[in-house]
């Protein structure tokens, strides 16, 4: 469940990886190696917010197929 701050509606990292069906290990694993980049905006305790567009990038980039050159 999406939570609102000055009326704009965030996931918490659990749910937009739910959204993207990877888990939470995955998304930050990318992040971490520096394949995919990190979020924009934090709570106050540093915890990633992601907008609804944040969730979208991250389907897209669940979803990408990549083909290999033999």
């Amino acid at each position: 469940m999406p939570i609102k701050i000055n009326g704009i509606e965030y996931y918490r990292t659990n749910e937009a990886c739910l959204l993207a069906g990877i888990t939470k290990n995955t998304f930050l694993r990318w992040v971490t190696n520096g394949s995919y980049p990190d979020v924009a905006y934090r709570d106050r305790r540093g915890w990633r917010l992601f907008t609804r567009e944040d969730v979208e990038r991250l389907k897209a980039e669940v979803n990408k197929v990549r083909v290999d050159q033999k």
